[in-house]
C-alpha cells in the first residue's frame, strides 16, 4: 500500500490561540509543534494524538488557500487530511500516472521539515489530500 499511516487532520481556523485553548481545555491537548509557513500564508499549530496529529491553520493574508477555503466555507471545519508515505516525489509520480488531479504538480517544503505534496479534492472524493514525507521516519525506518 502506497499509504503507510495518517499523518495528521487539518482544521482551518480563524484564530488559532482560540483553537488551542479550546483543545487544551477539552482534550488536555498540548501542542507539539508551532510554525508559521510563509509560503502557504498560514501559521499552524500541531497536537499530537497517538503518532499523529491535529493541524490547526490560521491563515496569515486574505489570499491564502487557507483564507480562501474559511470565506468559501463561512468558518472554522476540516481542511484536509494528510497521508504519511516513504517517497512524495516517487508517491505523486505513481498517482499522476493513475490519473489522480494534484494541486502540486512537484513536492515542495512543508512543515516540520516534511516534503508535501496535494492532491485535488475533485480527485479525492471530495477531500484535499495531502502526501507527507517526514524525514524523522524515513531515517528511522532505514536504518
Amino acid at each position: 500500500m502506497i499509504l503507510q499511516r495518517l499523518d495528521h487532520v487539518g482544521y482551518a481556523v480563524e484564530d488559532l490561540n482560540a483553537a488551542v485553548s479550546y483543545h487544551e481545555r477539552l482534550y488536555g491537548a498540548e501542542v507539539a509543534h508551532r510554525e508559521e509557513m510563509e509560503a502557504d500564508g498560514v501559521r499552524e499549530a500541531l497536537i499530537a494524538v497517538g503518532e499523529s496529529f491535529i493541524q490547526l491553520l490560521e491563515p496569515t493574508r486574505d489570499d491564502s488557500p487557507v483564507a480562501r477555503w474559511l470565506a468559501r466555507n463561512g468558518g472554522p471545519g476540516v481542511h484536509h487530511v494528510g497521508y504519511g508515505v516513504e517517497d512524495v516525489g516517487t508517491t505523486l509520480a505513481d498517482l499522476q500516472a493513475k490519473g489522480a488531479r494534484v494541486v502540486d504538480e512537484h513536492p515542495r517544503p512543508g512543515s516540520r521539515g516534511c516534503t508535501v505534496a496535494f492532491l485535488h479534492p475533485k480527485g479525492a472524493l471530495g477531500v484535499l489530500v495531502e502526501l507527507v514525507e517526514d524525514p524523522a521516519l524515513v531515517r528511522s525506518t532505514a536504518t
